[in-house]
């Protein structure tokens, strides 16, 4: 959450910043709480001198006007904290500001392309679906899925579910022993307040699957990613920078209402209400954000370049970008059957915006107790990592070539068939 301290001493800043993000921000409102909270918070303490001094003439005569001035400060009191949860509220539904060098843009249309890998197939038969292939095999159930649980689900099956398996594991193997993460199994719930310090809440509460429980108080939700359960593994802590950096890997299940997603991707495994996923995190000190940014997107390309699957790096715009971000590199992987590239991770620089929210502290060189940097990334996406490789080693009769690097994963087999 942003300091609102920050914000009067550098409200040019954060103007321009909202409104890079295309974002209607009623600054005025914001300022006219803080300036009636500070005023509010100054009347309380002056009254509680002034008892406090009735109190030390010990004179009987003040005795009733110290009842009512506690009486002031208690009302005060109650005024004063409905405008600081007013205020809090608005601040808590701030985004993060974009760095200068983040192209200014409303929508994915502004995204500039970065560098682009890889040879594009091409098949001298006509191309067929993920979907497609996965139902001629026998192995993608979609309709069984809809019948035992809803839309937006699949069950996976037979060699597709040692592959997407061998896929995962794969990532993990390599991240581990290569790129230096340390794995982590972790919870697949997370409170509310994890899920505020990394921002899912209060502003996209409903994207999340809420848990239903006795006790209302206590919210709990479905992991939408495991950047929420892994980041917040140093909230309300402090860390001395020897700790640093930080750097977590996770395959976990993820759960999305997909709220804001109605008719798009209704075919297939590219927007599913579940998924797994290969989440990176690393934790740094605030000025090696943009350092350990460009580390995690070649970790997560690694993958694509040792499944020899082509791929385009971007850098998204202020207006596409994620609520804790500041820079956001999007890497897509090459889709034959939709004939272009999609979404297959996104690698994010927070600064210290999540910090600030979980009080995730380190003390620096100075011996200064300040905010940490936290990032996160895909590793990838697992199953859109199936369904680039169903599509892009699919043959003429329907069978997939199983990539050399998944080879050992699958008991060395060459091809997935039917048969």
């Amino acid at each position: 959450m942003h300091n609102i301290k920050e914000i009067r001493n550098n409200l040019d800043l954060y103007k321009s910043s909202f409104k890079k993000r295309f974002l209607e921000i009623d600054i005025n409102e914001i300022l006219e709480l803080d300036k009636k909270n500070r005023k509010l918070i100054q009347e309380k303490e002056n009254l509680e001198k002034e008892k406090k001094d009735i109190s030390k003439s010990k004179d009987k005569s003040l005795f009733k006007k110290s009842k009512d001035i506690s009486a002031q400060i208690d009302k005060i009191s109650k005024t004063q904290l409905d405008v600081k949860n007013k205020l809090d509220q608005i601040l808590s539904t701030l985004p993060n500001l974009p760095l200068n060098d983040v192209p200014t843009g409303k929508d994915e249309n502004s995204n500039l392309e970065v560098s682009k890998v890889g040879i594009i197939p091409k098949f001298n038969f006509k191309v067929k679906s993920h979907y497609e292939l996965g139902k001629a095999l026998d192995m993608l159930d979609f309709d069984l899925a809809t019948k035992t649980t809803g839309s937006r689900f699949v069950f996976v099956k037979d060699k597709l579910a040692l592959l997407e398996r061998a896929i995962s594991n794969f990532m993990l193997d390599t991240h581990i022993n290569i790129n230096g993460y340390t794995e982590i199994s972790p919870p697949l719930i997370a409170s509310a307040n994890s899920m505020y310090g990394t921002g899912q809440l209060p502003k996209f509460e409903n994207d999340q699957f809420e848990l239903k429980l006795d006790d209302k108080n206590d919210r709990k939700f479905l992991i939408p990613t495991a950047e929420v359960i892994l980041t917040n593994m140093v909230k309300d802590k402090i860390f001395d920078k020897k700790d640093l950096p930080m750097r977590f890997v996770a395959s976990t299940a993820c759960f999305r209402k997909e709220a804001g997603s109605y008719g798009k991707d209704t075919k297939g495994m590219m927007r599913q209400h579940q998924f797994y996923k290969v989440e990176l995190v690393s934790i740094v000190e605030p000025d090696q954000c943009l350092v350990e940014l460009d580390r995690m997107t070649n970790c997560a390309t690694k993958i694509l370049d040792l499944l020899e699957l082509p791929y385009r790096k971007i850098v998204l715009c202020t207006g596409d970008m994620g609520f804790s971000a500041e820079k956001t590199f999007d890497i897509e992987v090459w889709l034959p059957y939709e004939n272009k590239y999609r979404e297959i991770s996104s690698c994010s620089s927070c600064g210290s915006f999540q910090a600030r929210r979980m009080k995730a502290r380190y003390k620096n060189d100075k011996k200064e107790t300040v905010f940490l940097g936290s990032l996160n990334g895909s590793g990838l996406a697992v199953g859109r990592t199936l369904v680039a490789i169903l599509e892009n080693y699919q043959q003429p009769d329907g069978s997939i070539i199983v990539p050399k690097v998944l080879k050992p994963y699958m008991g060395n087999i060459d091809k997935i068939t039917n048969n």
